[in-house]
């Protein structure tokens, strides 16, 4: 069985396009003090940067372990499970959970397997785009009226619930079969458009929405690994059938 403290190595927080290096820093003590170290950045508007070291306040070995990312896809190499932050409900996106909630299940996931925690830009949180290659969405249940939480709070609050559902009684014994990883879902993703393109089903001139609602879908569904490689030896006998 995995311990506690190994489950909360496998917790990655990702920061999404961070225009102020104070944040990065800010953010990096917030883990810090919750046991959290594996900080990820998007393309992060400047860093490193002295007020970054200043705002982490003892936490710069967060910031130097640091790893720079060209995108949230590269971010989440290796991840079994992502959860996107954001402020409200989003269209054609996944289930949104409270915090605590999304929290407990984050831990029950990295008691096997990586999982992301991902945070978008200060102004205008996580784009669709960065939003439909998360898994779930978690919202911290905030003053409705003032529901604009500074980044590095955010992080704070969802770095000290996740260390909540750490001391609790999750444990690996009862886990789940292994989730596909972020590379599976990816490669799977392409396979199925390959074939959806190549069968007629999908037009690539007039895709309009469909690949985004088949992510939704299989989002949902939370495929193991196994069901993944099912699924894409269905599609290859698709592809075989047409071309006999």
């Amino acid at each position: 069985m995995s311990s506690k403290p190994d489950a909360l190595a496998r917790i990655r927080i990702v920061l999404c396009q961070t225009s102020h290096p104070g944040n990065i820093g800010a953010a990096a003590r917030a883990m810090k003090t919750m046991g959290l170290r594996d900080l990820r950045l998007v393309r992060p508007k400047k860093f490193p940067h002295a007020e970054a070291d200043a705002m982490a306040s003892g936490a710069t070995d967060v910031l130097a372990a640091a790893t720079v990312c060209d995108s949230l896809e590269e971010a989440l190499t290796g991840c079994a499970f992502a959860i996107g932050l954001s402020a409200r409900k989003r269209e054609l996106t996944h289930e949104l959970a409270p915090a605590r909630a999304a929290a407990e299940h984050a831990m029950q996931r990295a008691t096997t397997q990586p999982v992301a925690l991902v945070f978008g830009t200060e102004m205008s949180g996580l784009s669709n785009d960065e939003l439909i290659r998360c898994h779930q969405l978690a919202m911290i249940p905030a003053n409705p009226e003032y529901s604009s939480l500074n980044l590095a709070a955010a992080v704070q609050v969802m770095a000290y619930e996740l260390r909540v559902a750490a001391l609790g009684e999750i444990s690996a014994e009862n886990a789940p079969f292994p989730l596909a990883s972020h590379d599976d879902m990816e490669g799977f993703y392409r396979h199925l458009e390959e074939t959806l393109t190549h069968t007629g089903f999908l037009d690539p001139a007039t895709p309009k929405r469909l690949m985004p609602r088949l992510r939704r879908l299989f989002t949902r569904a939370r495929l193991e690994k196994e069901e993944v490689n099912i699924l894409r030896g269905i599609l290859k006998s698709v592809r075989r059938a047409q071309n006999k």
